[in-house]
């Protein structure tokens, strides 16, 4: 199961939302961005990944702290974060 927080990656779904900028916290170019992407949605990309994963729905995102949109944790491993954002992405634009 995913454990504590250095053994994991966060994802928000602010990092695939088509409607922010890079300077609001998107991270992915806006050909694999979505609308409205949502913990669930992240959550079920992971899984389809086969990666071991958790969501936290009462979390916010740092620069928006009255948000609440939650967030998903991925267990780390040998994965590195901007790896697994571009698969996550790459896995949300196909949906």
């Amino acid at each position: 199961m995913v454990r504590s927080r250095a053994e994991n990656i966060i994802l928000w779904p602010t990092y695939f939302d088509l409607k922010k900028s890079r300077d609001e916290g998107r991270r992915v170019p806006k050909k694999l961005a979505v609308e409205k992407p949502n913990i669930e949605d992240i959550y079920k990309a992971v899984k389809k990944l086969g990666y071991k994963a958790r969501m936290e729905v009462d979390k916010s995102h740092p620069s928006t702290p009255t948000g609440h949109e939650g967030r998903v944790l991925v267990e780390k491993g040998s994965l590195k974060k901007t790896e697994l954002i571009s698969q996550v992405a790459r896995q949300l634009s196909k949906e």
